[in-house]
């Protein structure tokens, strides 16, 4: 019987007394080998055509002061939270992207390295940057302010985003399934038709919160140069 509503996320738990939670984040590393065939499969393929949509996309939001091989961080962090989203979609596998030990992990480091490296190397920049072009001379104090606490508050931003979206459908995909028995045949079937209709805007959630927190990441890195 569960006793918290949140049991369902909790990293403790185990599958026949071994603890393969958080082991769903590396097991990206067993499919590795197929990337070592000659001809490429499909996947590999459809998989090859994302990295250069993304790569493109990435590209532009850098601007002019892109360098090469920047694009790469961003695709591979889309990559992994992409990953971790879909492992969380299977059955008794726990989404560690749904935890803020893990996305504050991706978020803080991204922002305290974009930071110092604009406060060290472009200092006029980022005074600038502070108060937005066409403010009256009034509102420039508080909007220094607006600005700082904007800046300060990102990381937070970026992990509460992503976790709280991933806690969300599975918490909804969890309650409803412990509807089931209490439930007649007739409503029972309306129940697995919701529910997979849920389990698929799940699937739709785990590619755009992957790909929001990749566009978010590349804005602000773009904003320090």
């Amino acid at each position: 019987m569960m006793t918290n509503l949140f049991s369902t996320f909790d990293p403790s738990t185990n599958i026949l007394n071994l603890p393969l939670n958080w082991m769903s984040t590396m097991m990206g590393i067993l499919m590795l080998p197929m990337s070592f065939w000659l001809i490429p499969s499909r996947f590999n393929i459809i998989w090859i055509n994302i990295i250069n949509i993304l790569h493109k996309e990435f590209k532009t939001l850098l601007g002019s002061f892109n360098q090469k091989g920047s694009t790469f961080m961003f695709i591979s962090l889309f990559s992994l939270i992409l990953f971790n989203n879909f492992m969380g979609l299977f059955p008794y596998i726990y989404t560690s992207s749904s935890h803020m030990s893990m996305t504050l992990s991706l978020a803080l480091p991204l922002w305290l390295s974009f930071m110092l490296f604009g406060w060290i190397n472009n200092t006029q920049h980022m005074f600038a940057h502070l108060v937005p072009q066409g403010t009256p001379p009034v509102l420039m104090p508080f909007m220094v302010c607006i600005e700082t606490i904007s800046n300060i508050i990102r990381p937070g931003t970026l992990a509460v985003r992503l976790a709280a979206n991933m806690i969300a459908g599975h918490l909804l995909l969890t309650l409803l399934g412990n509807t089931g028995p209490m439930m007649n045949y007739m409503l029972l079937n309306l129940l697995i038709i919701t529910q997979l209709l849920l389990l698929m805007l799940e699937f739709a959630v785990s590619i755009i919160q992957s790909y929001v927190f990749a566009i978010l990441s590349t804005l602000y890195s773009s904003e320090v140069i």
